[in-house]
């Protein structure tokens, strides 16, 4: 009898740049190859392909894009490019000529089709299995979840809309479907994202959709209260300030999602959010947070912004300090104008010198961190859950509902028992610095 002859399945190895709408890109890319029979590889030595999603929003980032494509090539030489920076393969074709081939954003049927002409799939039913909840490339405890894409705001900073298109919304019963599946696979934080959390369903005029023998709204409140209904913790990211947001405010409050919410107001100066083209009615902000602190006491509000930016003056910066002493935002990044090639704003002025930049930013840290310093340290003495990030068996990372991994604070914990990564445990807070907080398990 003649053994059956079996080929070995095709290796992918892959590079995810970028945001974490980005991150979500690249995890169905996966999820579709790997039920396709491709493995994963960790190295691009010994591939079949490497696919390197890239991000082209800041000049900085295209670098570290065509530094990536450049390794790839260097190590393995067959190489497939996807994400922003494809939107505009001039640049990657100049750099890289011999890439096998370039794709935009979103382009899933694109990438598939490219890895098929690279290497064909060698698929077996009965062995290539994937999980219901698809590959993900973040902790097991937590993942993005990502409503929709684009973006219909023209921020004169920002290509975003050219590189993604305008807002295109899923509808809310696709959205609820994957967080059923995500939740039930043990993710225990779903971090809810796209380039305005705030308007989602605009574009499919609110339509409603099947789950759960009832009809959900596409619509940023509706979506938030069947969320909660899950049983995972919910936490809202790139919401801008429009006023239906006070009644998501108030689903923080009922302790339906978590009390955190993630506004990049890039600035506060009146002058300078006209020259940015910022939405939301920005300059009422300040009242819409005390505000939302009324409804909800406990809420966490972090934010970025751009210091540096073209026409800035020495007012507006000022301006800009004597608002964060006003509202008092629980944490903050802050970033120095850099150009975007194609942006509006490059082509505003004056332009404000790198040593003025760097000056401001120095500043503006300076003066969050004394703020923040201070809405820790009030924190102190309570007891609160905290998801556990990373573990060494009787102490552990963690962070609070008031932060969101990778870019807000953690929690220094200690314990009688082993910690597990994943675990929600209570923690008694001892003591704080600038950005962290310290306690105890109980």
């Amino acid at each position: 009898m003649t053994e059956p002859v079996t080929r070995d399945a095709p290796r992918i190895s892959f590079v995810s740049l970028g945001c974490p709408k980005a991150l979500v890109d690249s995890e169905r890319i996966l999820t579709h190859l790997r039920a396709e029979g491709y493995e994963l590889s960790r190295h691009h030595d010994g591939a079949d392909v490497v696919i390197v999603n890239t991000c082209g929003f800041l000049d900085s980032a295209k670098a570290e894009s065509l530094e990536a494509i450049g390794t790839a090539m260097k190590q393995n030489g067959k190489v497939i490019v996807t994400g922003c920076m494809g939107a505009e393969p001039e640049q990657i074709r100049d750099a890289f000529p011999n890439v096998l081939a370039i794709t935009g954003p979103q382009q899933y049927e694109s990438v598939l089709g490219a890895v098929h002409t690279a290497v064909p799939p060698a698929h077996d039913p009965f062995i290539d299995l994937v999980p219901p909840q698809g590959i993900k490339l973040t902790p097991r405890h937590y993942a993005y979840l990502k409503i929709s894409e684009g973006c219909n705001n023209r921020c004169s900073f920002c290509i975003i809309p050219k590189l993604r298109g305008d807002l295109v919304s899923r509808p809310a019963a696709d959205v609820l479907r994957e967080a059923e599946r995500l939740v039930k696979a043990g993710v225990k934080e779903l971090l809810v994202i796209s380039q305005d959390t705030s308007a989602y369903g605009v574009d499919l005029k609110y339509a409603t959709s099947l789950w759960r023998d009832r009809e959900v709204r596409a619509k940023f409140l509706d979506l938030s209260a069947a969320l909660g209904e899950l049983g995972a913790w919910v936490r809202m990211h790139y919401v801008y300030p429009y006023p239906h947001v006070d009644a998501v405010v108030e689903l923080m409050a009922e302790g339906k999602i978590l009390p955190y919410i993630d506004i990049p107001f890039q600035h506060a100066s009146p002058s300078v959010l006209k020259a940015m083209r910022r939405p939301g009615n920005q300059e009422k902000t300040a009242d819409r947070i005390h505000k939302w602190r009324e409804i909800c006491p406990d809420l966490a509000v972090r934010s970025t912004f751009i210091v540096g930016f073209p026409g800035e003056t020495d007012e507006d910066f000022e301006f800009l300090l004597d608002w964060l002493d006003e509202v008092k935002l629980d944490r903050v990044g802050c970033f120095k104008f850099e150009p975007v090639d194609g942006a509006p704003a490059n082509d505003l002025g004056p332009h404000v010198p790198e040593e003025v930049k760097q000056h401001r930013w120095d500043r503006f840290m300076q003066r969050q961190q004394a703020i923040s310093a201070k809405r820790l340290a009030k924190k102190v003495g309570r007891r609160v859950p905290v998801i556990i990030d990373e573990s060494n068996g009787l102490s552990a990372k963690g962070r609070t509902v008031w932060d969101a991994p990778e870019i807000d604070g953690s929690v220094h914990v200690t314990s009688r028992r082993p910690i597990r990564v994943g675990d929600i445990v209570t923690v008694k807070l001892e003591r704080a610095d600038p950005y962290d907080l310290y306690g105890q398990v109980v």
